[in-house]
């Protein structure tokens, strides 16, 4: 150590000794590589604090220039600027060498200019922000040695000094701009006696040699002049640094002509001086990777190996450089104190997260406080009332406005003063702005405005009372989306119950509120306000949030359904229904259609909640292992994860290039697994959305993935290459590939100890392999179940769709075409065959983690329940529109899942399905209407005979029915049914009596109709032939000219009857003598529906071929062909005056013509909807007129009443299912009846 450094250090050692406290000293001293740990472990021996800094100061006696230095540094930089200031006129002289030493790469000329201007070191932990720094670094080169100022501003505790210092630690900029050196100097909050102290110091280490006055400055003034003479005479080309700026007056000292960086709370303290001046805004938190990575450095372990609580101590933070360093150097210290830090945090304890370090302030909150205490006094109750927003939520000026009552203008003003300070930050978004707080100033201002909080919540309730009417906020008001959100939570936060259940309960809150944002958060409203929700009415509760649950796919649709007439089809003693039919009476008086559904009664809705996730196919959809989660994915090529409960969207993620075939949760729910048709498989982070890893050695798409139950970290899957993958989360390429399988692998799934994978194949084969090894341990042929003595084995091709597992590991379950195989894993033998039927493939299936229960997932819309044990199916769920992909148990099998072609994802309960199976409709229905009354015949799907009366729903269930088809004659005394075998039966009412056609029909009976006195029954049949029969006199005609099956057959008057068939003709015929009167070439594709006008001289044809034509009886050719339709022509009616024609297509389009000269009045649903949605939910198969001919019903994927006028739609009654076959309406129109493909009956009334 040079004589000069060594006698300064003796000369001043008393008052060290006194005065120091080694701990963090020596942590500098460490990091620098001045000292050891053993010389640190033999001061911390000594026995008091005076004797610990006399054994320091011995030591560093003993060392070079480099330990005097670095101990001058650490007095800086722990706050002993006094003591510091000692030291300095002993710092020893270091080379001006550009060469780099030992220190992070900075050269010995860098570390002697900062030594000397007093700039802190670098913190005992570091991390570098190298944009930041480098922002900083360039416009500090702008300044260009001229005078001018660079502003580092950000909230508390951003690292704003740490920034200012690290950027002035680079050889080039010192070298290039500031030769004349760096001074730094730390401001913090000042009078003007503290400022006179900070500027004759800074005056005095500038003229150490006092070459320009022996006195101090006397005052500030003079102060100035003597800094500005010393800046521009004895050091030109300096820096001076400003640290912790907090007010404008304090710069006009420093407006000089000086280069100067200054770091501040509040960007506006240059407003008030002269010369250039340069920004850089710093973000207040730092990344995740870099917040784990100061912790990681504190307690010296491995980013990987740090616990759970790291990573919510830096997410509660938002990765706060101070709160991050602080908690850090705690758990330096108290290595296993890391829950309880966390928990200060979440509990916003900031007075626990004590002072470890060199900051200024004793604690985190004092930190905060100090800049709110800065504020001027008129504006302090307004910083106070931004306690009530929440986190991470940007509040758009208008709310302000209300709460305040004052104008725009005034509200920005004093907003911006907070946004200056760093109190507050803003997003302009256009001409508006929206502010919001960090989440750490929402902590302290909660925290410290706790007594207040009730009232101030109930001030914005109150203040939005005065403005608004809950109902009638309209979506281009910029304050519109934040009452939606956040109306309720002030409420419930202000315990304002009786308003909170007054907007809950009110059904104009939930249109306005679901047409805006969708049902998700509304649902999430009724399950976080329950408890006091149900204070009022328990059964309310329940109604509104199943009212929202079973209609979610509805209410977040476009174009956006009436949701009165949706409140019309609750049960009649909801308080949704109630509040529906109130507002529906009162409409309807101003001319509105509603439609009461009358038979509403016997419908039972099995599902929890119905969402509506995706744009196009769900494909998979699976539980996170706790069950509060849903991860889907689908053929919109994304992954979306909502809440189990309430259907609330969490993860909206573009996952792949191509559509997404299957999902999966880890063990511990920290990932999600997706593989994809453009053969890569990648995991996500479940909780940010993140992107973790991509894998692509499968050279074919990935059919499924699987983790394991237990590692977290072990991943299956399964691709068309015929290989099944594993995958270690911990290495980049495939751990191991297993051979086996011949054909496409479409399935895996591991074993509950995860000792065994299972993988089914398009080879028709199940194996089981062994984790370990990645051996075959077994493989099962599935496909000689389905063999026969006919067909040989080659010929016959054996998917194995999927398996599960049951809960013990000890059998397995196999779906194979229309058939689930339940296997013993040890002997391989065969224990339980389920058959599901003929018309259906089984998709999916999933074993219940809990009991013998599996669900299975078949392509004809429908689920079923079956005991494994038993063989005995105990439930049909039904409410699918298309195809059902993909079933699963939720972890406790209290619940289940279900995924759909048609776009929604229904959860079910397991307990209450299994006790409502019932027996349903088919669509083939026969109604007739008297005065009073009406009739509806069904077939059921047991292919039995059901008469209901529709007004009281009173229903005979009818013997020895096989039904096809079925009719009722029109003075109700007989019904009529034929069967698949092509046999036709009349039953007498109401004895019963039964009467049984002699000659049926080769095939099965489709059509069967009475004529009007009741005496003959006319059928058709798949075998093309009619049959007339006059059942009393046992007479039969046989109307045969048709080359292919007849589509259907309507009478008309006179004994003749109209005919139309695939063959592209239409014949009319007399059914008395069986012969044809005219025969008609209508199309060139198969006719699919014909009208017949009231007054029977014109009928329409309508074809696939996509045309419709009007034809009069009197000539061959048509009158009119109508073109425009671009899907097949399914219906087609007259109005009752004949004037219009209207035809429906497989588009969902209505077009309405005019018969006269057949020119196009109205193009029906022309809307404009969301990507995958018809404009009428599918095809249109049939329509009616009004008696009026001012109205138009039509059938397709729901019901729609239309404006014939305006051609606008009047109403739309969406029902359960869908692809409506038929609608009967009464000749008044007020009554209409159909069945959906789910067999729900629909008795709809008008409502008056």
């Amino acid at each position: 150590m040079d004589a000069k450094a060594r006698n300064c250090l003796l000369q001043h050692r008393e008052a060290l000794e006194k005065d120091i406290k080694t701990s963090y000293i020596m942590d500098h001293m460490i990091s620098n590589g001045v000292l050891t740990v053993v010389e640190e472990e033999k001061v911390k021996s000594q026995a008091t604090q005076y004797q610990r800094a006399a054994a320091l100061i011995k030591m560093i006696l003993n060392k070079d220039n480099c330990a005097y230095i670095s101990f001058y540094n650490a007095l800086l930089h722990e706050g002993y600027k006094d003591l510091a200031g000692l030291l300095h006129s002993g710092l020893p002289l270091v080379s001006s060498s550009s060469g780099k030493d030992t220190d992070g790469g900075i050269t010995s000329f860098v570390r002697t200019v900062l030594c000397e201007g007093g700039v802190p070191q670098r913190p005992v932990v570091f991390v570098t922000r190298k944009k930041l720094v480098n922002a900083i670094q360039q416009k500090l080169w702008k300044l260009n040695g001229e005078p001018g100022w660079v502003t580092i501003y950000g909230m508390a505790g951003c690292g704003k000094s740490v920034l200012a210092a690290e950027a002035v630690r680079d050889h080039s900029l010192l070298e290039g701009c500031f030769s004349g050196g760096v001074h730094w100097v730390s401001i913090g909050k000042q009078d003007k006696s503290g400022l006179l102290m900070k500027l004759q110091n800074l005056c005095t280490r500038l003229d150490q040699e006092e070459s320009f006055s022996q006195r101090l400055p006397l005052n500030i003034e003079e102060a100035k002049d003597r800094l500005r003479v010393l800046m521009l005479r004895k050091h030109p080309r300096s820096l001076l640094i400003l640290d912790d700026v907090w007010d404008p007056w304090v710069l006009k000292a420093f407006d000089n002509q000086c280069q100067i960086l200054l770091t501040t709370r509040d960007k506006s303290v240059t407003d008030s001086v002269m010369g250039p001046k340069h920004v850089v805004p710093v973000e207040s938190g730092l990344g995740k990777e870099k917040g784990l990575e100061i912790l990681s450095l504190f307690v010296n372990m491995k980013k990987e190996d740090l616990p759970v609580e790291a990573h919510s101590i830096i997410k509660e933070c938002k990765g706060s450089p101070l709160v991050v360093s602080l908690i850090g150097a705690l758990l330096r210290d108290f290595p296993n104190r890391w829950a309880y830090y966390l928990r200060q945090l979440q509990n916003k304890q900031f007075k626990r997260i004590r002072k470890s370090s060199s900051y200024d302030y004793e604690a985190l909150d004092e930190a905060m406080s100090i800049s709110v205490e800065m504020l001027r006094e008129d504006i302090k109750d307004y910083y106070t009332d931004l306690s009530i927003l929440q986190k991470d939520v940007k509040v758009p000026t208008k709310v302000l406005c209300v709460l305040w009552d004052l104008e725009t203008e005034e509200v920005e003003d004093i907003l911006q003063e907070f946004v200056n300070k760093s109190l507050l930050f803003c997003n302009r978004n256009g001409k508006s702005f929206c502010y919001y707080l960090h989440d750490l100033q929402v902590d302290f201002l909660t925290e410290k405005n706790r007594s207040q909080l009730q009232d101030l919540h109930r001030k914005m309730v109150t203040q939005f009372q005065r403005y608004y009417q809950p109902h009638t906020l309209s979506p281009d008001q910029e304050d519109c989306m934040y009452w939606y959100n956040f109306l309720a939570y002030h409420m419930a936060s202000a315990n304002m119950h009786k308003e909170l259940c007054a907007l809950m309960f009110s059904l104009d809150w939930i249109k306005a509120k679901t047409e805006l944002v969708g049902p998700a958060h509304l649902i999430h409203e009724f399950v976080e306000y329950r408890h006091i929700l149900d204070e009022k009415d328990c059964a309310v509760c329940e109604n509104f949030q199943e009212f929202l649950s079973l209609n979610g796919h509805l209410l977040g649709r476009q174009p956006f359904p009436n949701i009165v007439q949706l409140g019309l089809c609750e049960p009649e003693t909801s308080e949704v229904y109630q509040q529906a039919k109130l507002q529906a009476k009162q409409e309807v008086d101003t001319g509105r259609l509603y439609l009461e559904w009358i038979n509403k009664k016997t419908i039972k809705n099995l599902s929890r909640l119905v969402v509506r996730p995706h744009t196009d196919a769900v494909y998979h959809a699976c539980f996170s292992q706790d069950g509060q989660r849903i991860a889907s994915c689908g053929a919109d090529k994304t992954l979306q994860v909502f809440k189990a409960e309430t259907g609330e969207k969490l993860l909206d993620i573009k996952a792949h290039e191509d559509e997404v075939l299957c999902c999966a949760f880890s063990s511990d729910d920290s990932y999600i697994a997706t593989c994809s048709v453009d053969r890569k498989v990648k995991v996500w982070d479940s909780a940010t959305g993140k992107l973790v890893h991509t894998y692509d050695e499968h050279s074919e798409q990935v059919n499924c993935c699987h983790f394991t139950n237990k590692n977290n970290h072990l991943l299956a899957t399964g691709s068309n290459d015929c290989f099944l993958k594993l995958w270690d989360l911990n290495q980049k390429e495939c751990r191991n590939t297993m051979f086996g399988h011949t054909n496409s692998v479409s399935h895996c799934r591991f074993s509950p100890d995860d000792e065994l994978l299972a993988s089914c194949s398009a080879d028709g084969t199940l194996k089981l392999w062994d984790v370990r090894s990645a051996n075959e341990r077994k493989s099962i042929n599935v496909k000689r179940f389905f063999l026969s003595s006919e067909d040989p084995p080659e010929d016959v091709e054996v998917m194995v769709k999927c398996c599960s597992w049951s809960a013990d590991g000890d059998k397995i379950i196999v779906a194979a075409k229309n058939k689930v195989l339940l296997f013993d894993i040890h002997t391989s033998g065969l224990l339980a065959e389920i058959h599901t039927g003929h018309h259906s493939t089984i998709q999916y299936c999933d074993f219940s983690p809990c009991d013998h229960l599996a669900v299975i997932a078949l392509s004809q819309f429908c689920v079923e329940l079956w005991n494994i044990d038993s063989r005995i199916k105990v439930a049909d769920c039904r409410g699918h529109l298309s195809w059902v992909h993909g079933v699963m148990f939720s972890p406790d099998g209290s619940s289940f899942l279900t995924a759909s072609d048609d776009q929604t994802i229904r959860v079910w309960e397991t307990k209450k399905v299994c006790k409502n199976s019932a027996i349903v409709l088919k669509q083939e229905i026969d109604v007739v209407f008297q005065e009073n009354e009406m009739m509806v015949l069904a077939v059921d799907n047991i292919r039995g005979l059901q008469l209901i009366a529709g007004n009281t729903g009173q229903t005979d269930y009818l013997p020895e029915a096989q039904a096809s088809c079925c009719c009722l004659s029109p003075h109700l005394e007989y019904v009529a049914f034929g069967d698949e075998d092509g046999a036709i039966k009349i039953i007498e009412l109401p004895n019963n009596r039964v009467f049984s056609s002699g000659i049926g029909h080769k095939k099965a009976v489709r059509h069967i109709q009475f004529t009007a006195d009741g005496k003959t029954l006319i059928s058709s049949s798949e075998d093309s032939v009619i049959q007339v029969w006059n059942w009393q006199t046992e007479d039969y005609v046989f109307l045969q000219a048709h080359q292919e099956t007849v589509k259907d057959f309507r009478l008309l008057k006179d004994s003749r009857l109209l005919s139309w068939s695939f063959d592209g003709t239409v014949k009319v015929w007399n059914v008395i003598t069986g012969r044809i009167e005219r025969d008609f070439t209508c199309h060139q594709g198969t006719v699919l529906s014909c009208a017949i006008s009231s007054d029977a001289t014109k009928f329409s044809s309508t074809s696939a071929d996509k045309t419709a034509k009007i034809w009069s009886f009197e000539r061959l050719s048509p009158l009119h062909e109508l073109t425009g339709h671009n899907g097949c022509v399914r219906c087609s009616a007259f109005s009752m005056d004949g004037i219009l024609l209207a035809t429906g297509d497989d588009n969902g389009e209505i077009r309405i013509w005019n018969v006269s000269d057949g020119q196009l009045l109205h193009l029906c649903a022309p809307i404009s909807v969301e990507e995958g949605t018809a404009t009428h939910g599918g095809w249109v198969t049939d329509v009616c007129f009004s008696p009026d001919s001012k109205m138009l019903v039509s059938a397709g994927g729901y019901l729609k009443w239309w404006n014939v006028v305006t051609g606008e739609s009047s109403q739309t009654f969406y029902t359960n299912g869908t692809n409506l076959k038929k609608i009967h309406v009464s000749p008044d129109f007020r009554t209409y009846v159909t069945v959906d493909n789910l067999g729900i009956l629909y008795i709809l009334q008008v409502l008056e």
